[in-house]
């Protein structure tokens, strides 16, 4: 399977996950690179995006699957000289691997608090993780649900900085995925003396089921 390895960072994380799809395609023809298309009336392009990022959210790892027309070869300066600034191509290769074994997602968590981190803010968000279960309501097809985050969280560390924490977190990715600002809501929820005044995430890296970074 043909993929690219880009970040999104800056104002480019306000693109919704279609839009970056389709900014995709056009970056291919802007590049003079022919994606391969489906056949009917309504030809698609044959590109995917197995992980989609939140609009609003970091990321320095997402993964596009593509097939071309052709074999000729692509770079990724080719393709960064027709993108927009906040999105630029780490890696195009080939991949035998199948996402179907992307299993865990690695991301920062970053709480602020305008007047700094209340006293003891980190220790009741670092009991709140190590508890036997964390329920937050979870949007779901059949409407909103109570559940259970704790068994899709593999582990969380905090770092306190003077008006910020800093967390590590490793999430499933797949199968169910949770998102990361759910770890967000949990603490808004379930320690309210200890909500941030704001948050922002950032994925760093996706893996495998062995702990390898996935590509």
């Amino acid at each position: 399977m043909d993929r690219i390895l880009f970040e999104k960072t800056g104002k480019a994380v306000w693109m919704s996950h279609l839009d970056t799809m389709r900014l995709m395609q056009r970056a291919f023809r802007r590049a003079g690179v022919l994606l391969h298309h489906s056949q009917g009336y309504t030809p698609h392009a044959y590109v995917s995006m197995p992980l989609p990022l939140s609009v609003g959210t970091e990321s320095l790892c997402e993964i596009l699957e593509y097939e071309l027309d052709s074999k000729l070869p692509i770079s990724p300066e080719q393709l960064n000289k027709v993108m927009p600034q906040g999105i630029r191509v780490l890696r195009v290769y080939d991949s035998p691997i199948k996402t179907k074994y992307l299993t865990m997602l690695q991301a920062e968590l970053t709480l602020y608090y305008d007047r700094g981190v209340p006293e003891g803010t980190a220790e009741r968000i670092t009991e709140l993780f190590a508890a036997p279960e964390i329920k937050v309501v979870k949007r779901t097809k059949r409407g909103p649900e109570e559940t259970d985050i704790k068994p899709l969280v593999y582990s969380a560390s905090l770092v306190q900085k003077e008006d910020r924490i800093l967390m590590d977190c490793m999430v499933s990715a797949q199968n169910p995925p949770l998102n990361p600002l759910l770890l967000v809501q949990a603490i808004e929820s379930l320690l309210p003396q200890c909500k941030p005044d704001h948050a922002t995430c950032r994925r760093i890296e996706v893996y495998d089921d062995k702990g390898n970074p996935f590509r």
